[in-house]
């Protein structure tokens, strides 16, 4: 039973903070926190992409040469520095990881 309150009052909780926007819609934010919210998605892709790349199994730290997901991750970096394009990031990162995993024979066939 107590998973199940805990179920509803999270959807409660991410109903009122999503309906608080639609019932206030004069809500202004200081300039401040509208400067801060545009490092939001950066700071959330961040924090889903990074421990992929640096723990690839998800529990052992792995800082190698050998590491298709963070030299992979570091192109798409490079990649989007240079091009400023999202398909090329996205094709070019892809491009890296699939060639590296198959270089280190780490491609599962």
């Amino acid at each position: 039973m107590s998973i199940w309150l805990l179920i509803l009052g999270m959807a409660l909780i991410t109903f009122v903070i999503r309906y608080s926007l639609f019932a206030f819609p004069d809500l202004r934010f200081p300039a401040l926190v509208r400067q801060g919210l545009h490092y939001v998605p950066t700071a959330v892709l961040t924090a889903i992409v990074v421990p992929g790349m640096l723990l690839p199994d998800g529990q052992h730290w792995h800082l190698a040469l050998d590491n298709a997901y963070l030299l992979a991750g570091l192109a798409c970096i490079a990649i989007a520095a240079l091009t400023r394009h999202l398909l090329a990031t996205i094709g070019g990162g892809l491009l890296v990881f699939f060639l590296l995993r198959g270089l280190f024979g780490q491609l599962p066939l």
